[in-house]
């Protein structure tokens, strides 16, 4: 483990307008993360689980409190400065795939890798695409493979630039059970593989299960945070 944590959550707390008044979706909530760990935020709908992800990656602000991911501080960082910090130390997965139609699979995962200035990155992206199964599927559009598929592909996006932290909202909510299960495998593969830290939210308890850290989040409040023996996924046959 990393002598200074990898995430570094103190006092964060998210207020928004609403109808007059003030609507409190996260509260006062202060959590680390280690290098190398994984760890599931779980929680009712509602709970607050997606806008603390945000704020955790620099995707949104909070209204109080402090966030440190790999090791700078985003608090006093602009929008552009944020998104640089994201493109050196972060890889992305959710819920709806979110690739750009009119670039083939091979072209979606090098993304993140031309936005970052990456000489080459043509290699790595087929390299990544062939560890998650579709080496026959480079030049295939995202209307031309089916859901599993595509969050492969997002997956392999995800770990172009080798990143430090793996954050994931739900990425397997919008997978049939089999197809979740083959997903989730890959992910926890992958991770640790590249030895990335994950942190995923997830209402799906055996997900959870798979992680080293449950994080409960209630009202927007750490109202459980548990350490357990668990698998961190299968090889990918």
């Amino acid at each position: 483990m990393a002598d200074t944590p990898v995430l570094r959550v103190e006092s964060l707390t998210k207020t928004f307008p609403s109808g007059g008044r003030t609507l409190t979706v996260i509260d006062d909530v202060s959590f680390e993360v280690e290098a190398g760990d994984t760890c599931a935020v779980v929680g009712p709908s509602g709970s607050g689980k997606t806008t603390l992800l945000g704020l955790c990656a620099g995707l949104d602000r909070p209204t109080r409190g402090r966030v440190e991911l790999c090791g700078t501080v985003l608090n006093p960082l602009d929008e552009d400065e944020r998104a640089e910090v994201r493109n050196r130390n972060v890889g992305f997965v959710f819920q709806t795939f979110r690739l750009l139609p009119t670039l083939t699979a091979l072209e979606n995962v090098m993304v993140p890798a031309e936005l970052r200035g990456s000489a080459n990155p043509q290699d790595r992206a087929a390299d990544l695409l062939d560890q998650v199964g579709l080496g026959d599927r480079h030049d295939h559009y995202p209307s031309q493979l089916s859901g599993g598929e595509q969050q492969r592909v997002a997956m392999a996006r995800a770990f172009i630039n080798r990143p430090r932290v793996l954050f994931a909202d739900e990425p397997t909510g919008n997978l049939d059970a089999e197809t979740a299960g083959r997903i989730e495998d890959l992910l926890f593969d992958l991770n640790e593989t590249a030895g990335t830290t994950l942190v995923l939210v997830t209402h799906d308890e055996e997900l959870a299960a798979q992680t080293e850290r449950v994080l409960h989040l209630r009202g927007g409040q750490v109202v459980g945070d548990e350490r357990q023996s668990a698998p961190a996924g299968s090889p990918v046959a």
